[in-house]
């Protein structure tokens, strides 16, 4: 790990910061002014950089903005005095991770120094897995029209949607729309409405005051003004509860939003990239996504398709996958015949390429010899599940004869169809798959009592409490780890976030 950089003209502050951070064996350099600063970056970078805002030979806000200039995912935290709030502002604007009010608590200056540790080394991943992957594969006419669309959007900065399923590569499509757009050299970020709840998404957005709410002991910047000078990624805007909705049309009109406890109107020039696998038209109708917004949102709209529409790119996917599993895992990437693609592309993918990639990992940790053979394919694909028995039915391996037996599942809406996770193998004589009828007979029963009554929504409300007590038995099961119950349930972390919220499980 680089070292922290801490620019101060002032010793005592230098050797404070200096000792507290030895202490947590974290490597200094120190600099009095930012000329030096500056000469120093021409070689090197630093892992975070803290500077004083007023030095002799230059303010902190000026280092910021030629930091930023070079290193726009560096965070940088300026100390301030508190007469110089009117600077902090500046600082934010300017891109500063966060701003440490002078005289300092040094606890809760290394504690802030290590989550802008901890952001510097999250985005050093992220960079890193984005250099090494292309940008996207696709040979599919399909997915060439996708291609044909980013080039012509490449000298554009025009609002876009991206439409497609779960697990089909929006936030990809995305991520290429930013690198070959005018704002390339601007920070991307992204967000996921669907992953944050409902009551601090709007922080998480626009940011919030201190003291604006309990916990809220600093200012925060929000997504808006991190992604000020380049791209805001919406993703599952479909989502977004619909008293935000109306914030965010208003800050999509003019560019102008407030941040939570706020009083100062602030300006963001961002360009937005949403994203979503609903139908927006539908729920537009159904009262639950606005209109004016839809319409703001929806100026150009690029679908990407399902992988079952471009089976043609499985292979080369594929293979794609097992490279970067075996480089993930250290170990020698595994080949795969022509038979087992074949059999790859017979598959519908409900998952899409995140599944595909998932089936890749499972494979390269799980397949018994270095060429992968059809039968060395995970259950789910030699047992020839349809896809819509594999969205309801229990995240265990199911052999040909044990789902031949299997009684008919009604058709009720999939939890969703998030990346199912890849599957622990068991041979097929040991697995127990007890599915009782009765409970079939049991849900026959109770609806045909509500249809027969009038009771309205049964579809809504049978659904609830079919997905409510799939997730209470997934969550019993793993102990209440989301992550583990997603798995075992075959749907996106994000999604069981999401559902867990809806169906009141957290009460």
């Amino acid at each position: 790990m680089k070292p922290i950089w801490i620019v101060d003209d002032d010793q005592s502050i230098r050797f404070v910061l200096e000792k507290a951070l030895a202490r947590e064996d974290l490597a200094v350099r120190s600099f009095t002014n930012p000329r030096d600063v500056l000469a120093a970056l021409e070689d090197d970078l630093p892992q975070v950089l803290v500077s004083d805002i007023r030095m002799p030979g230059g303010s902190g806000i000026e280092l910021l903005t030629k930091v930023k200039e070079r290193a726009p995912g560096l965070p940088v935290i300026i100390m301030t005095a508190y007469s110089d709030l009117d600077s902090a502002v500046s600082a934010f604007q300017g891109g500063a991770f966060e701003y440490l009010p002078k005289p300092f608590d040094v606890p809760k200056a290394v504690e802030l120094i290590r989550r802008a540790l901890e952001e510097s080394m999250r985005e050093e991943v992220r960079d890193e897995r984005i250099a090494q992957m292309p940008e996207m594969l696709g040979q599919a006419p399909a997915m060439q029209d996708v291609f044909r669309a980013i080039g012509r959007l490449s000298q554009s900065i025009v609002t876009v949607l991206i439409t497609g399923e779960s697990g089909s590569g929006k936030e990809l499509v995305a991520h290429a729309l930013h690198k070959h757009s005018p704002r390339a050299n601007g920070p991307f970020v992204a967000i996921n409405t669907a992953a944050i709840p409902k009551d601090l998404l709007e922080s998480e957005l626009f940011g919030h005051e201190r003291g604006a709410f309990t916990g809220a002991q600093t200012t925060r910047r929000g997504r808006f003004e991190q992604a000020d000078g380049g791209t805001l990624f919406l993703d599952e805007i479909g989502d977004m509860p619909f008293d935000l909705q109306t914030r965010l049309l208003r800050v999509l009109s003019d560019g102008q939003f407030y941040r939570v406890g706020g009083h100062n109107p602030l300006r963001s020039n961002v360009r937005v990239i949403a994203a979503t696998h609903q139908n927006l038209e539908e729920r537009v109708k159904l009262g639950a996504f606005r209109e004016d917004l839809f319409h703001r949102l929806n100026v150009i709209r690029l679908r990407l398709p399902a992988l079952r529409e471009r089976r043609e790119d499985v292979p080369s996917l594929a293979r794609f996958f097992l490279q970067k599993s075996a480089k993930e895992l250290g170990v020698e990437a595994k080949r795969i015949t022509d038979a087992a693609l074949s059999r790859l592309m017979q598959f519908d993918f409900p998952g899409n390429v995140r599944q595909l990639e998932n089936i890749c990992h499972w494979l390269t940790v799980m397949a018994p010899a270095q060429v992968i053979e059809p039968k060395d394919l995970p259950p789910e694909l030699l047992g020839e599940v349809p896809a819509a028995r594999l969205a309801v039915a229990p995240a265990v391996p199911v052999s040909v004869e044990s789902a031949e037996s299997l009684p008919p599942i009604p058709a009720v809406p999939a939890v969703a169809w998030a990346a199912p996770m890849p599957l622990t193998p068991q041979p097929a004589a040991e697995i127990a798959l007890a599915v009782s009828p009765n409970w079939l007979s049991d849900l026959e029963r109770e609806s045909r009592g509500m249809l027969q009554a009038g009771v309205p929504e049964v579809w809504d409300t049978l659904t609830r409490k079919f997905e409510a007590q799939l997730i209470h038995t997934a969550l019993e099961i793993t102990r209440g780890r989301r992550i583990e119950a997603a798995q075992k349930l075959g749907i996106g972390r994000n999604t069981i976030t999401r559902k867990i919220q809806e169906l009141g499980l957290d009460d």
